[in-house]
């Protein structure tokens, strides 16, 4: 009985997730309960008790909530694009709408929002002191002539540069709630993951690549909505099933910034691609979600990662 039981929970959590999927790579247009009620497979009549009881918030509280958090996000880290045409890109017809609920959010206006980020983050002031003017990168063509790098003498990077990623079709366990430093947490998502890949003989290949995906900006979500997708590339064909989803990594333009790092030094590495290289690059982050890839194991608890973020020009 017990059993069955845990069946039928991670076949609803399978569902919520694959819904929460769909919210996100449509949020800028009109979405219907009926219609996500059927992408979750429930009776419309139902699955928004199903939907708030699993998340703690009701589809439409969801889908209002991530359309002001990546206003905040979008609004913050491309300072020079307007705040009306942010709004309209994050799913708003009304700008009196945004307004208000931006308000009813964060407590202060959208505009106010930027100002006061801005200028209390280190995007706003690149050249303070002498640690930040030693570690921005200067630019030069690579060899090949087919991507831009950067070097820097910011010790824990080892590479930056700007390339075309293409399409990946990921299987992931997704993670909703606090993160940040819990190795005990990435460690069990990864054993459950690489259980259910090796059992199908998911693992290894020329093209194989493991990666964390984040969905949530943490300076903008609270940490109990902040989600997290814990992947590997499979095959676009594979079949998934429980607890694993299936999605698609949209192909694009990326910096791909490495570094070399123990487990407390994530927080580092990003915060230089954000406050050190994006102010230096010309590019500003493009409205995608971001990752990291892992091109080895980890070794005597030092990772080799690679972050990436979505870029278009500023």
């Amino acid at each position: 009985m017990m059993n069955r039981i845990k069946q039928t929970d991670i076949e609803y959590r399978s569902r919520i997730n694959k819904t929460l999927d769909y919210i996100e790579a449509n949020l800028e247009k009109m979405l219907t309960l009926e219609e996500l009620a059927a992408v979750a497979n429930f009776s419309k009549f139902h699955f928004s008790r199903i939907f708030h009881a699993m998340t703690g918030e009701t589809p439409f509280q969801f889908i209002l909530r991530l359309r002001i958090e990546k206003a905040a996000y979008l609004i913050m880290a491309n300072k020079n694009e307007n705040i009306t045409e942010i709004a309209y890109k994050c799913g708003f017809s009304d700008i009196s709408v945004f307004s208000r609920n931006f308000k009813n959010h964060f407590n202060i206006p959208a505009s106010r929002y930027r100002r006061e980020k801005y200028e209390n983050s280190n995007l706003s002031q690149p050249d303070s002191n002498k640690q930040q003017n030693d570690d921005r990168p200067s630019i030069y063509l690579s060899s090949d002539l087919q991507t831009i790098k950067w070097r820097t003498n910011m010790k824990l990077n080892k590479s930056v540069e700007v390339k075309d990623l293409p399409k990946m079709t990921v299987a992931y366990i997704r993670h909703i709630g606090p993160y940040k430093g819990d190795e005990r947490l990435f460690e069990k998502i990864w054993n459950r993951l690489f259980s259910w890949a090796g059992a199908r003989g998911l693992l290894g290949g020329k093209d194989f690549k493991s990666l964390v995906i984040y969905h949530d900006d943490p300076n903008v979500t609270i940490e109990d909505r902040l989600r997290l997708s814990v992947c590997i590339t499979v095959p676009p064909e594979t079949k998934v099933d429980g607890e694993i989803g299936k999605m698609e990594v949209e192909a694009g333009k990326y910096v791909i910034a490495r570094f070399e790092i123990n487990s407390q030094q994530f927080q580092q590495a990003w915060d230089w691609v954000y406050g050190n290289w994006f102010p230096a690059s010309g590019f500003q982050p493009d409205d995608k979600p971001c990752f990291e890839i892992y091109p080895e194991e980890p070794k005597d608890g030092k990772f080799v990662v690679d972050i990436c973020v979505p870029v278009k020009p500023v």
